[in-house]
């Protein structure tokens, strides 16, 4: 078995401290501490924690991609159930850090969009493509008559992405999924209610 580099276990660690401490939280000695390498092994590998950070955000969104991959690009699935099966797969990783955590993206997007235009463009870059698998399922989900005809996709897809974060983020302020439900239920009834049938002729 090869031998995880000090630079894997920094951002395999970093990930994990940046998420508790926030980016303003974590110096560079934290996240150097809490992988167990010296100090000098940050600097070696990172010029800074700005750009440590900005590989942080990647290896984040490459677990999200990971999921996107199983539930909203799968083509196994509805739309819809695509849609829902997103939802829950993000409910479970929200539960198992009994809804303490949030989203790393969402909290780097509040904390650091103001004072890191690296970070605040990388963000941007990142939501764009996060949120087109949104718009392909909104679109499938059109065409098949799962939703309302009409709508159009990417507004849609801009909705749900951010108003899941929205909720995401109440969840973490009040240690409570019900925030999350509450999103649920409401989408449910307007985006994803399947259209009344019309009558024939």
């Amino acid at each position: 078995m090869a031998k995880i580099s000090n630079r894997d276990r920094i951002l395999e660690s970093g990930v994990g401290t940046m998420f508790r401490k926030g980016y303003v939280g974590s110096s560079v000695r934290d996240i150097a501490d809490e992988a167990g390498v010296p100090l000098g092994s940050f600097t070696n590998h990172f010029r800074s924690k700005e750009t440590f950070a900005l590989q942080v955000v990647d290896r984040y969104f490459a677990s999200i991609e990971q999921v996107i991959g199983q539930t909203l690009a799968d083509p196994a699935r509805s739309p819809i159930e695509r849609l829902r099966a997103y939802l829950d797969a993000i409910s479970d990783l929200m539960a198992a850090d009994d809804w303490r955590l949030g989203c790393l993206l969402g909290n780097f997007g509040i904390e650091t969009a103001g004072s890191s235009e690296l970070l605040r463009t990388r963000l941007v870059e990142i939501f764009a493509q996060w949120k087109q698998p949104f718009a392909a399922a909104m679109r499938d989900a059109s065409a098949c008559g799962e939703i309302a005809p009409g709508l159009d996709a990417e507004d849609l897809a801009e909705f749900l992405l951010a108003g899941w974060q929205g909720a995401i983020m109440r969840m973490k302020v009040d240690r409570s999924p019900e925030p999350l439900q509450r999103f649920r239920r409401v989408v449910d009834q307007t985006v994803l209610a399947r259209p009344p049938m019309t009558p024939e002729g």
